[in-house]
């Protein structure tokens, strides 16, 4: 990570959504993980909650949050595969306003190196979506930590160099 020092740390709000049939917050080992992350990186976690692999449920959970002026960022785990019931790309599509296609990508990347060819099955991505982002990242506990470790604990860094995620959150709503 090429962190300056001598810029200022910007702590972000950040919502964590689990989405799972099967996971209650008691079992929710990636969430957790996550939780963990996101607290030790100095970031504040403002939500989190678990909904069923049901788009339309996503939706309604992703607009809430979106819509609440105190959420600068939402991250979710889980259905990014290639079921029937993985469902989350579907749901960011509705309610995104650009791609962030570079997310996918260096996640696949990142996560080729631990799960070798099996990478391709992912669907993670991210979106920008009426100035709050959204990264979705599938339900393993390896995979979260790709995800926040090798790209998210950067670009969420208000000190990172060249740029990062955070510098620009004032002006995702610029016209």
């Amino acid at each position: 990570m090429a962190v300056d020092p001598a810029r200022p740390f910007t702590p972000v709000n950040i919502a964590l959504l689990t989405v799972s049939d099967s996971r209650t917050l008691a079992d929710d080992t990636s969430g957790d993980i996550l939780a963990q992350r996101i607290i030790d990186s100095g970031h504040h976690l403002i939500a989190r909650k678990i909904e069923r692999d049901d788009a339309d449920r996503i939706v309604a959970q992703l607009n809430n949050w979106i819509d609440h002026a105190d959420v600068d960022v939402i991250v979710t785990t889980g259905g990014t595969g290639l079921t029937g019931r993985d469902v989350t790309p579907e749901a960011l599509d509705r309610v995104k306003e650009k791609d962030i296609p570079g997310f996918g990508e260096l996640f696949r990347w990142i996560s080729y190196r631990s799960i070798g060819t099996s990478t391709v099955q992912s669907r993670a991505c991210a979106i920008v979506a009426r100035g709050t982002y959204v990264f979705a990242l599938p339900g393993s506990n390896g995979a979260v930590k790709d995800g926040w470790d090798g790209i998210l604990a950067e670009q969420l860094d208000s000190r990172n160099r060249p740029c990062n995620f955070v510098q620009l959150l004032p002006r995702l709503q610029e016209r």
